[in-house]
């Protein structure tokens, strides 16, 4: 089972969007827009760069402002939703192979998760590598299969994606991997429509998991 981080285990919304309205004044930027805001957990943040206007000049030193301070902060701005360890207790000792499959820079997963006391739960930590290279969410799941030591050719039927953003469904179904989508998080219901499952609580989801296996 592949966890997303953001916006499905913890919520990281302060730490991400002050990081954000920092990178920005950084470069003389005006500040983003709360509808602008809405837009960037989920996808990688050089994306999310990309889609406010920036060049690839500015992308880079937002960029590098941005991760000073998540680095020196932002990180922490962060806390874990209600039930969650209690779920994925449950979910393992049920017998599931539990691992994160991130957008966010692998170090900063890693390190949020260990400072939280979940890191025990997963098998893998995957995410973001730092140069970039690999981003996209389908690139992520790639790489943590891997870790696993699973294929990913044929399908994979015996693996559940779990998100809250299109990308978490679209990423996986690169793979034949279903998601559960949950509510939760930052998506939209929109986005949820691709999914095979939606789980509007932490207890749906636990439900959901239990009975996938």
């Amino acid at each position: 089972m592949l966890f997303d981080l953001d916006g499905t285990l913890t919520d990281s919304a302060l730490g991400i969007h002050n990081g954000f309205r920092h990178a920005l004044a950084a470069i003389g930027r005006p500040e983003p827009t709360a509808e602008m805001l809405a837009t960037v957990i989920g996808p990688p943040l050089m994306d999310s760069m990309r889609a406010m206007g920036l060049d690839e000049e500015g992308t880079a030193a937002a960029l590098a402002a941005y991760f000073e301070r998540y680095d020196a902060v932002g990180w922490s701005e962060n806390e874990v939703y209600n039930g969650i360890e209690p779920m994925l207790a449950t979910v393992q000792a049920a017998g599931a192979r539990l691992a994160v499959a991130t957008s966010k820079t692998e170090k900063f997963a890693i390190r949020i998760l260990e400072h939280f006391g979940l890191a025990p739960y997963f098998e893998v930590i995957g995410g973001a590598s730092a140069n970039g290279s690999r981003r996209a969410k389908a690139d992520v799941i790639e790489h943590v299969l891997g870790g696993l030591g699973i294929p990913t050719t044929g399908g994979s039927a015996d693996i559940v994606m779990i998100g809250d953003r299109e990308h978490d469904v679209l990423g996986a179904a690169q793979w034949g991997i279903p998601t559960v989508f949950v509510e939760w998080g930052y998506g939209s219901a929109e986005e949820a429509r691709e999914a095979r499952w939606s789980a509007p609580t932490v207890a749906d989801l636990e439900k959901i998991l239990t009975q996938a296996r």
